[in-house]
């Protein structure tokens, strides 16, 4: 339930996909996958070898046992009777050949298997990597439910498609051609007459698999849409309920369900009628091979033996193409899947680092000056918030942003940490553009409390701990013991190993501002950003923390986002931004003395009785 003004959204909140898309480049993303192959092509190779080989050892099979047919025949209708210990060493010969063919296709489906896992470990590894390289605005325009689609049904449709359909495309082949020759060796007229059947078949096969990719394709897209609205509504299940959000969410849901259910039903309708219609075609085949076969054994041009063998090559040659044509429809699903998993891929990433890298320069032990020149930024060509902002602050400053809602204020501190990137003028940290910096040495200059304050699925401690990963035990108790929370968290069950559950709904909204907090403090950053960071605490230990912050700030550069404008009295700049620019900057005294915007702000919240 997302409110405000964001850009269009791909997924749950975005644009249909109409029924009638199709992929948009399926030979690109077959060949994507081809190259994805690249690393493992001399197992692929083996495997396809063995595929082939298992093929070869299945068809000759009934070509030997058409020997032991004949041998019973004659036996039966000669004086010498049945050689029974002639047709035992020929059963044996075939049981041994279809033992052979099975044992290797075990060996190509385990050879297969790691081929697959491998293929989808590494899709899944450069998802997750990707992800780390995507700008903020990607994330902004998607929802995370469609980008999780990614590395669950995307990748785990090509991971099934490769583990049961290429063996099966390979063998198929092997199959046909095989089969064809051992025909053609027992009769031409009877082997013409089941080559005229491939026709009708592929015909048939390309109307459905034209019929069907569409559907495939949507059937992929509103997966991601009914996964996107379940983890949307889910996390906000309680702003769900407070509003009696419920209807609405069930009759988005159903719409999407809705149509993931028609694409579902239309693409496994025309998938299931591959196999009927292949075998009716194959049917009519038997029919006339049956005729003609039973002609030529009357005639004497072909024992009941060929005959056996024939009909049962038949039935081999039919199954594989039907394998292929229903494998054809898989394909459509993966090539969806994998189009989507390379788009993804393939997404506008961050500026890269700079080729150069520079240090950050530290001109006094209170850290580092940040200087803002001229900065213009938007998250849109067409959308500037912040238009011609220019601040210098000085090592060890506590600078206050103030301003309406939508002034920028938090913009602010994303340009400064480089989440975006500035559409003009620039940001120097210690006289260092940060565009010259690598991202990781800038960001590891400061330290955040955000508004929403976030926590994982763990222990106390091992969320505290996130602010530096080898703090010990003792260091996690100090900084939770600054931040106020030490008492409250001792009074727990588990104290600092209570786990925390997935939403930390288990704790109050203040207990989490204050585990942030505390996470910050042990960071022991050089730049403090506290974005409303007692938003969401009590009067009394607004004060606590006040005292601590005080404190932690000592000899550090900070900057405090906040609308409680008694948070900010003591600060030694106030940066009143206004329209995407600075309307005033001075201290507490300095801009009512001025009786400007900033005093116009502070005596509204007094009149309304806000506390100041």
């Amino acid at each position: 339930m997302s409110g405000g003004s964001r850009p269009a959204r791909r997924g749950p909140g975005g644009p249909h996909i109409v029924p009638g898309d199709k992929a948009r480049d399926f030979k690109g993303s077959a060949k994507k996958l081809i190259e994805y192959m690249g690393a493992y092509k001399w197992l692929v190779l083996v495997v396809f070898i063995l595929a082939a080989g298992a093929a070869v050892f299945a068809i000759y099979a009934p070509k030997v046992l058409a020997r032991a047919t004949d041998e019973l025949v004659y036996g039966l209708f000669s004086a010498g009777g049945v050689d029974f210990t002639k047709i035992g060493r020929i059963l044996l010969h075939t049981g041994a050949l279809y033992l052979i063919s099975t044992l290797v296709q075990w060996i190509q489906g385990y050879l297969m298997a790691g081929v697959t896992t491998n293929l989808t470990y590494r899709l899944r590894r450069d998802i997750s990597q990707k992800l780390h390289r995507l700008p903020l605005s990607y994330y902004d325009a998607t929802t995370q439910g469609e980008v999780l689609s990614r590395i669950t049904n995307d990748v785990e449709t090509i991971g099934v498609s490769f583990s049961q359909s290429i063996t099966q495309v390979i063998s198929s082949v092997a199959t046909v051609i095989g089969i064809t020759v051992m025909m053609l060796t027992i009769s031409v007229t009877m082997t013409l007459v089941v080559l005229c059947t491939i026709p009708v078949t592929a015909v048939l096969a390309a109307f459905i698999i034209k019929r069907s990719q569409k559907y495939f394709k949507s059937q992929q897209e509103y997966l991601g849409h009914v996964n996107g609205h379940v983890e949307e509504m889910y996390g906000a299940h309680t702003a769900v309920k407070a509003f009696n959000g419920e209807k609405s969410s069930e009759e988005k849901f159903g719409e999407y369900n809705q149509t993931l259910y028609k694409s579902a039903w239309k693409s496994n309708f025309f998938s299931g009628l591959m196999m009927p219609a292949t075998g009716f075609i194959g049917n009519l085949g038997y029919v006339a091979i049956c005729l003609i076969g039973g002609y030529s054994a009357v005639r004497g041009a072909m024992t009941i033996g060929d005959i056996q063998a024939f009909i049962q090559y038949v039935r081999q040659f039919t199954h594989p193409l039907s394998q292929m044509a229903q494998v054809s429809n898989v394909l459509q699903s993966t090539a969806a899947a994998a189009e989507r998993v390379f788009k993804f891929l393939g997404e506008e990433e961050e500026l890269p680092e700079a080729a150069d890298p520079k240090p950050v320069n530290r001109r006094s032990d209170a850290g580092v000056d940040i200087e803002f020149k001229d900065v213009a930024f938007g998250y849109s060509p067409d959308k500037i918030v912040i238009n011609g902002f220019s601040a210098h602050i000085r090592p060890g400053q506590k600078i206050a942003i103030v301003g309406p809602t939508g002034a920028g204020k938090t913009t602010i501190v994303k340009l400064l940490m480089r989440f975006y990137d500035v559409s003009g003028g620039a940001v120097l940290v210690g006289g260092t553009d940060i565009r010259e910096i690598r991202r990781g040495d800038l960001r590891a200059l400061f330290g955040m409390v955000l508004q929403d304050a976030w926590l994982f699925n763990g222990t106390i401690a091992d969320n505290i701990r996130y602010g530096r990963l080898g703090a010990s035990g003792g260091d996690v108790r100090a900084a939770a013991e600054a931040a106020q929370v030490d008492h409250f968290v001792r009074t727990l069950p588990d104290g600092y190993d209570m786990i925390l559950n997935e939403e930390a709904g288990n704790v109050s909204q203040g207990q989490k501002q204050l585990l942030t907090i505390a996470r910050a403090i042990l960071a022991d950053p050089e730049v403090l950003i506290l974005d409303e960071a007692t938003s969401s605490v009590d009067t009394r230990t607004e004060l606590l923390i006040q005292t601590a912050m005080d404190n932690l700030m000592h000899g550090r550069t900070s900057f405090i986002i906040a609308h409680r404008l008694s948070t900010v009295r003591n600060a030694d700049l106030i940066l009143v931004m206004r329209d995407g620019g600075i309307a005033e900057q001075g201290t507490h005294v300095e801009l009512l003395q001025k009786n400007g915007f900033y005093a116009e702000l502070y005596n509204s919240q007094f009149e309304a009785g806000v506390s100041v």
